[in-house]
């Protein structure tokens, strides 16, 4: 019989609240940071190539959306049986969740092997920055299968309370991609290809020590890895979250086809370079806070302490905000500059500007939309995260397409509909909140 995790009881205090959410957000700042260090080392490459990575982003969110199944069941399961003291429960959790991973991972491989050159096609890309695209995603697959585990990794360490060890090993795993990159992009003469390699062997070492470490502390076997009596539960809870992602990624899909595309590479490449580089900063931001908010609430709620995850909601809602308002300040002032680090190309240069310059309107409503899909997350009422995310991002699609060409509003009225939606979506989820009735939830 494992040791027991030991119950979670008492007043919350501001401590606790800091030390996973000042962790949580570096974290998210860094495991984040690979998409803009990407695009960052293959302006050498053109514009094609940029725009190829920001495209290519959607398909990588769509693909995450796979892992999310997973991760966002686990999650709130390990927090419940860590609040509850139950190690057996944790660990048959974990282990159900790992062995799933390695199903979607078999999937991933035969993706990158078999639609690679589909994909990029789909978009609506111009050949140049398909071929750069098709690159990069095929080796993305066909190496990434540690990216299939480290979300379940990462959401078990921070179920449990632990967000320090994750910045850590994110941290190392970052660095390595920053040698890594140039190397296998240019010295080895690889492209697109070599970003995606970078990307693909500094995440393995880091899902590698990660396992190390949460096989330790769980007392995690090889026969504790199997689908079990848990995975309907743990997928009944994730797939909302999936899907909520899914049809992010697939509205962006539809977005760039119908609206972003037909406007120009230029402003293919302006949209990868904001979403790519900008929002990959001020978003993990968020995103730790977030994490934070999710991990607090699901042991809590584990502990029979429903006033103590309100506490944390209350104490986290004013820093949340506050950081929102701060990147607005920088999408705003800064942009002309944090752009210029991404690329010369005037034109490109002029897209990412104007996006920065539009979205920074939606950012603290961004901040409140990732606050409190935390809580309901790390509550697993994962029911309301659909219903307040996946009709306003549908509702973007003919939107930008009106405000794009009938209104004659161009790229700017692509962007405008982003934050439009994004407001309703914010003001949803906060209502959702509070009502409280996430407080009251029970998992099987």
């Amino acid at each position: 019989m494992n040791a027991a995790p030991v119950p979670i009881s008492g007043r919350l205090t501001r401590r606790e609240v800091l030390g996973l959410a000042i962790p949580a957000t570096l974290s998210a700042v860094v495991h984040h940071a690979y998409r803009p260090l990407d695009q960052f080392f293959v302006q050498g490459l053109g514009k094609e190539a940029q725009g190829a990575l920001g495209a290519s982003t959607f398909v990588i969110i769509l693909t995450v959306s796979t892992y999310l199944v997973i991760s966002a069941g686990v999650g709130p399961r390990v927090g419940r049986a860590t609040g509850a003291g139950d190690a057996d429960k944790r660990r048959e959790v974990i282990g159900e969740g790992l062995a799933a991973c390695g199903i979607i991972a078999a999937g991933l491989f035969l993706t990158g092997l078999l639609a690679a050159d589909l994909i990029p096609s789909l978009l609506g890309l111009s050949d140049a920055t398909s071929a750069h695209a098709a690159s990069y995603l095929r080796w993305l697959f066909l190496t990434g299968a540690a990216l299939v585990a480290s979300p379940v990794v990462d959401a078990s360490f921070h179920a449990m309370g632990n967000t320090r060890l994750p910045m850590i090993l994110q941290t190392a795993g970052l660095a390595l991609n920053a040698v890594l990159n140039p190397l296998l992009i240019y010295n080895a003469g690889l492209g697109t290809a070599g970003a995606a390699l970078a990307t693909t062997i500094a995440q393995t070492m880091t899902v590698g020590i990660g396992l190390y470490f949460l096989v330790r502390q769980v007392h995690l076997t090889l026969a504790d890895i199997r689908l079990g009596p848990h995975i309907r539960g743990i997928i009944q809870v994730g797939t909302p979250v999936a899907v909520s992602t899914a049809a992010y990624a697939i509205v962006y899909w539809a977005l760039i086809r119908t609206s972003i595309a037909p406007l120009g590479d230029d402003v293919v490449a302006g949209l990868g370079i904001g979403f790519s580089a900008l929002e990959a900063v001020t978003w993990p931001l968020y995103a730790g806070c977030s994490v934070a908010v999710s991990s607090i609430v699901g042991r809590r709620l584990g502990a029979r302490e429903p006033e103590e995850a309100w506490r944390a909601v209350r104490w986290l809602g004013g820093p949340t905000i506050t950081l929102g308002v701060l990147c607005a300040g920088v999408f705003a002032f800064a942009g002309p500059f944090l752009v210029s680090v991404f690329t010369d190309d005037p034109d490109a240069a002029k897209q990412a500007i104007l996006y920065a310059a539009v979205l920074a309107w939606s950012q603290p409503f961004v901040a409140v939309e990732a606050l409190t899909e935390g809580v309901l997350s790390g509550a697993g009422d994962t029911r309301k995260v659909l219903l307040g995310t996946v009709p306003y991002n549908l509702l973007r699609v003919p939107l930008a397409w009106a405000l794009a060409f009938p209104l004659g509003l161009g790229a700017a009225g692509v962007w405008w509909a982003i934050n439009l939606t994004t407001l309703s979506k914010a003001l949803v989820k906060a209502w959702f909140v509070w009502r409280g009735e996430w407080a009251e939830l029970e998992l099987d």
